[in-house]
């Protein structure tokens, strides 16, 4: 006998201007059950949440939350039955406490009656304590760490009575030991009833904490199955509707000259130290280490963000001084930040500005920018990316995270780099994306350019990488060929395990 059906979507219909962004869609959720909900992005994933969520309604189909039919949803009225959403970027008032964001609107307060603080604060505690966050309620949301964020917005959930939680990439940006607890908190809800909708495009991810899999593609249903009845393979099959030779074609290339050099490099500013790593053309060296190991530092005094206060970069064999981004780009160095659209692109600007923006200086003449070969540039890149949009002309915010991500690589490669430093080039976007993105570097390095690749997903950096640099309290702790390395030698590095190897 199955559980009790929380929430059943049949048949979900949702076009805009005659597209389908769902097209008779299903799904059902049951109570004490993980749901993973996976598909490429453009899949309709967003748009069947936004149906459940209330906000978006259906053009056709049925939504049915604990056997009611819903014929008209709202946010309030889906949250009236016990529906609560966490997105990848938190919700939390920043400048209240943990205390205020997690009691907002649970008091059945009258008008001009005088608020419970101490009714609050001890609610606030007890639900942080099912959740096993240990958050000071007075505490400032915006003194909160992500994965703080997450576990304070469960805790306003269950203290909204949610008995279903939808859960939207929520191991992004968290670290090893964090998606540990996080699973622990969601396998604890799923003993006591609660239904999750679990997104991820982190397929390795789902084995470990769900019980069945729904896949959508170009706004259908694929398939639903047991976690226990397929493989990652078979998933990605599904998602991309062709067959996958590989998530990672990297292939050989010829290996050239020392384009980068770093000698003893260290900066005061992010603790980073003694750090000495070469790089040459053609080749993809991969930069692994646990969060707060210094990667995404060491990319930041590379491109002149945090410049080096001692030590010495060296470009072709020459000493030079990088103290600035204008400083780093006039070197030929790029740098795809990991944050892609707070510090890779510019949401609500254009795409042909977007891919320009770093090649002003070139694309004017006395002070005027030649528009004509603006867009010219523009058209170019976009063509030569397959980035998938409307137009040039087209708003960045609107474009698939794979998308994005091929618009910050094209104004860089606009710039004709020697260098490229890619800070998690593939989070949070899709597996037939990320394969783009992968065979695009491999492009790359086939045109002689060094490129630095940031990762925090093991098969990633395995993948394509033809020498590993791991990472361990500020500095480099050793350097291994991609023909020695595994994940297992690789963890104990970044855990500060084993000695220096090269």
């Amino acid at each position: 006998m199955h559980p009790e059906v929380l929430l059943s979507a049949s048949a979900i219909t949702k076009s805009y201007d005659g597209v389908h962004a769902l097209n008779r869609a299903s799904f059902e959720l049951r109570a004490g059950e993980v749901h993973a909900l996976i598909g490429e992005n453009g899949a309709g994933k967003s748009t069947l949440i936004k149906i459940i969520t209330g906000a978006l309604e259906a053009d056709e189909g049925e939504l049915r939350i604990k056997g009611e039919v819903i014929s008209h949803n709202s946010p309030g009225l889906a949250k009236a039955r016990g529906i609560a959403a966490i997105y990848q970027q938190p919700a939390l008032f920043p400048e209240l406490t943990v205390a205020e964001n997690i009691t907002m609107g649970l008091e059945n307060s009258r008008a001009l009656s005088r608020v419970d603080w101490q009714f609050r604060k001890k609610r606030a505690k007890d639900l942080l304590a099912r959740v096993e966050a240990d958050i000071n309620p007075d505490t400032e949301a915006s003194a909160l760490s992500m994965p703080q964020q997450q576990l304070a917005e469960i805790a306003r959930a269950l203290g909204a009575q949610a008995e279903v939680l939808i859960l939207d990439e929520p191991t992004a940006s968290l670290s090893e030991k964090d998606v540990t607890h996080l699973f622990g908190v969601l396998r604890q809800l799923r003993s006591e009833g609660v239904g999750i909708i679990y997104i991820s495009h982190r397929l390795e991810e789902l084995p470990v904490i769900a019980d069945r899999v729904t896949v959508l593609r170009d706004g259908c249903t694929v398939a639903t199955h047991s976690m226990g009845e397929i493989d990652r393979q078979q998933l990605i099959q599904l998602m991309v509707g062709r067959e996958l030779s590989t998530v990672f074609p990297k292939r050989q290339v010829a290996i050239g000259s020392d384009v980068l050099e770093l000698r003893g490099l260290g900066c005061s500013t992010n603790g980073i130290h003694e750090v000495n790593l070469t790089i040459h053309a053609g080749e993809v060296v991969g930069l692994a280490g646990l969060v707060g190991a210094g990667r995404t530092e060491l990319a930041r005094t590379i491109f002149g963000l945090e410049p080096a206060d001692k030590g010495e970069i060296r470009l072709d064999g020459r000493p030079v001084r990088i103290q600035s981004p204008a400083e780093a780009i006039k070197a030929r160095i790029a740098y795809l930040p990991e944050d892609r659209r707070r510090h890779g692109v510019i949401p609500e600007m254009p795409l042909d500005a977007n891919i320009t923006l770093a090649s002003l200086e070139r694309l004017s003449r006395f002070g005027s920018l030649n528009f004509s070969r603006e867009r010219e540039l523009a058209v170019e890149y976009t063509q030569r990316m397959g980035i998938r949009a409307d137009g040039i002309f087209s708003p960045v915010a609107t474009l698939s995270g794979g998308n994005q991500q091929k618009v910050a690589l094209s104004r860089w490669l606009a710039t004709g780099p020697r260098i490229l430093v890619f800070d998690e080039p593939t989070q949070g976007i899709d597996v037939g994306s990320k394969s783009e993105i992968h065979g695009l570097m491999v492009d790359l390095a086939s045109q002689g350019v060094a490129i630095l690749m940031i990762s925090s997903e093991l098969p990633e950096i395995l993948g394509m990488s033809d020498r590993i640099a791991v990472m361990h309290k500020g500095t480099i702790k050793a350097i291994i060929d991609r023909a020695q390395a595994t994940q297992q030698r690789v963890l104990d590095l970044a855990l500060g395990r084993g000695g220096a190897e090269c």
